[in-house]
Order: C-alpha cells, then sequence, then structure tokens
C-alpha cells in the first residue's frame, strides 16, 4: 500500500519593499537589513526617482520624511491625491507634533531613527497585513 506524500503549501512570495531616502548609507542598510527579513527590497534616493520607477507591484513604502526636494509626507500626500493607496511608513528623526498629527492623518506610521530592534519590520508587517494581529 502507498502512501501519499505530505502536501505543502507554496510559499508566499516576499513583500516588496520600496525604501526611499537621500542617504546612500542609510538607503543601502534599510535595503539590507530588510532582504536580510525576507523581503523583496526596491531602494530609491528620492520621491522623483519612485516616480520614475512606479510603484505597480509594491506592497509597502519606507520613505524618510526629511529629503531635499520633497517630503516623504508630501510625496504619500501626492499619492494619496492620486487614489494611489499603497500602505506606508515614515521613518524619521525626532518627530514634532506637526509631522505625527500629519502622519496620522495620512494613515501613515512613524518610526523614530535610530531604527531599533524589529519596529520598522513590524510596521511594515501590521501596514501589509492590517488585520493581522
Amino acid at each position: 500500500m502507498q502512501t501519499e506524500a505530505p502536501r505543502t503549501l507554496p510559499a508566499a512570495p516576499p513583500l516588496v519593499v520600496i525604501v526611499v531616502d537621500d542617504d546612500p548609507a542609510v538607503r543601502g542598510s534599510l535595503k539590507f537589513s530588510l532582504e536580510l527579513e525576507g523581503f523583496l527590497v526596491r531602494a530609491y534616493g528620492s520621491a522623483a526617482d519612485v516616480r520614475t520607477a512606479g510603484l505597480d507591484d509594491a506592497d509597502c513604502l519606507v520613505i524618510d520624511q526629511r529629503m531635499p526636494a520633497m517630503t516623504g509626507l508630501d510625496f504619500i500626500a501626492k499619492l494619496r491625491a492620486q487614489n494611489i493607496s499603497i500602505p506606508a511608513v515614515l521613518i524619521i528623526s525626532q518627530p514634532n507634533a506637526a509631522v505625527s498629527d500629519r502622519a496620522a492623518k495620512l494613515g501613515v506610521p512613524i518610526v523614530e531613527k535610530p531604527l531599533l530592534g524589529n519596529a520598522l519590520v513590524e510596521r511594515i508587517q501590521r501596514a501589509c497585513n492590517p488585520t493581522a494581529a
């Protein structure tokens, strides 16, 4: 009598995360650490670069607030105005009340720099799957 081998479910494809930070060292570090966590990461130095490359297959946007040409929240607001509702996580050192309020209105969680522990990974996972615990 022959028994069937146990069936395994196919692995879920990795989440695609877009990282936007104008600091090459931070951008590279974020890309490396998120890839170690199993994400597929595309990293860009500005919001303009993201607009050129597109967001079609991305699951989450991780964006720095303080960049020269356009702030992270300005870019997210522009996306929302175009009915692009990609989940986003804002990274910033020392957020002030105005930034925190605006992020809350846009539904964007903030993770403060320096990024410690798994805070960013957990925020990305929650943003991509808000029904999970």
